[in-house]
């Protein structure tokens, strides 16, 4: 009867609750757990950094490499790419509220800058926001302006095909949420970065 079918509906409210409250004690074990192992991980990232800065060229290899990267790399972001030494992604603290990839770069003719920075932040309500280094590029070596540069008609239609600078997603805000290039540098990059190094 109807009636029994209302009763049914509330009582299965009533263990959805139960449900929903075992996923949020899940969640905070999980994340408690995550953070152990963040902290465990720490030395052997320290490590691996430090045997990678032996190898000339790794991290430039490691994204000419990975299919996603190197779709967004010119010429020029390749070369300027041969001075970067190390990269670090940090997860903060409490994991759930974002990360920072830092790229470390030798002195290079392209910009002044030692470290640049991209962040990631979410606040309390979720919203995603990111902050980045501003790039202090040198005279007449601002990689971003290049791309949108165009002297004649042949050169634009290969222009068409090039692709923006990998360094223009320093200075790309807009979709802090779903920015695929920091995702696949945390996510895909940073846990193993041997194996597209050795592609």
């Amino acid at each position: 009867s109807e009636k029994e079918q209302q009763e049914a509906i509330e009582h299965i409210d009533e263990v959805q609750n139960e449900i929903d409250r075992l996923n949020e004690q899940a969640s905070e074990e999980i994340l408690k757990v995550e953070q152990k192992y963040n902290k465990l991980r720490q030395p052997f990232f320290q490590k691996r950094s430090e045997l990678i800065a032996k190898i000339p060229n790794f991290w430039v290899t490691t994204f000419v490499n990975h299919p996603q990267v190197s779709a967004l790399l010119g010429e020029e972001d390749e070369e300027a790419l041969h001075y970067l030494t190390r990269v670090e992604v940090t997860e903060f603290e409490d994991i759930k509220s974002g990360y920072r990839i830092d790229f470390y770069f030798d002195e290079n003719p392209y910009f002044e800058n030692k470290v640049l920075s991209k962040e990631f932040h979410l606040n309390e309500s979720g919203d995603p926001s990111s902050k980045s280094t501003e790039i202090k590029w040198k005279s007449g070596k601002d990689l971003t302006k290049r791309s949108s540069q165009t002297q004649n008609k042949a050169s634009r239609k290969r222009q068409h095909e090039e692709p923006e600078s990998f360094f223009t997603w320093f200075t790309d805000h807009s979709d802090a949420g779903a920015d695929e290039l920091g995702e696949v540098i945390k996510d895909d990059i940073w846990p193993n970065p041997l194996q597209y190094y050795l592609v």
